[in-house]
């Protein structure tokens, strides 16, 4: 089984322009994703999918693989769909890290690779939800299952509802589990996911999941206990992860 590590870099961000360029102690943010990703053990092959010059120059120059891709992608599945069909050798899932988590742990990207088999549409990871804080937040996606571990339904709203308690005691009632963004496709099947028109749902909760759900792709989740990564979306959260980086290289 071969897999293809793709890593989106848009170069244009609302909040952060040009974050992938951002220095982190002397490498880039795309640079230290690009690192983390190659520790892996089950990736074959990693690249950098980009839409900006700058990015794929840069990229370039610290001896990484990148391919140029429309600035027109609604989203990382799109840009990986593209990344794919660039390629010269044939892979049977691509795996999407977000590049915007330079300390991504290489274990959890195994973690789901070793979970893909020849009956895997799409698979990513989730976590219990162990604070009210992240159970309420709209920030986090939440996700219930089915008895074959499938997503049966991601939401920004707490999922299930626990009726009659008060919120504040729903964690002591039953289990929540949060979407963690680390996704894996089979290659037939980002191919057609990518062709599919917007969802009414996708729309309702700004989720591009649903969208596969509501046409009947399975997607089967894997559970992890590790601390997710820094996920640097502003200018504030790169000044963390500088601090953050500080304190574990000292």
């Amino acid at each position: 089984m071969k897999i293809l590590g793709v890593i989106p870099a848009r170069f244009a961000s609302t909040r952060f322009p040009g974050k992938p360029l951002a220095d982190l102690l002397g490498k880039s943010m795309v640079q230290r994703v690009y690192l983390q990703c190659q520790k892996s053990k089950r990736l074959n092959h990693v690249v950098v999918a980009t839409d900006h010059q700058k990015i794929y120059d840069h990229v370039k120059g610290f001896g990484g693989d990148v391919c140029m891709t429309s600035a027109d992608h609604p989203s990382g599945t799109d840009r990986c769909m593209e990344a794919l069909a660039q390629q010269t050798e044939k892979y049977d899932f691509v795996v999407n890290v977000q590049g915007d988590e330079p300390f991504i742990d290489p274990h959890q990207i195994d973690l789901l690779c070793q979970s893909l088999d020849e009956k895997t549409e799409l698979a990513t990871l989730i976590q219990e939800i162990s604070t009210l804080e992240q159970l309420l937040s709209a920030g986090e996606a939440k996700v219930v299952l089915n008895s074959k571990k499938e997503a049966m339904y991601f939401s920004r709203s707490p999922i299930p509802y626990v009726q009659k308690s008060e919120q504040s005691e729903w964690l002591t009632k039953t289990k929540f589990y949060r979407h963690m963004g680390l996704y894996a496709y089979r290659s037939e099947i980002l191919e057609k996911i990518t062709r599919l028109p917007m969802s009414p749902l996708e729309k309702a909760e700004s989720l591009e999941q649903l969208r596969w759900i509501e046409n009947g792709y399975r997607i089967k989740t894997v559970e992890t206990d590790a601390e997710e990564g820094l996920c640097i979306d502003t200018p504030e959260d790169l000044e963390r992860a500088k601090a953050y980086l500080q304190r574990i290289t000292h």
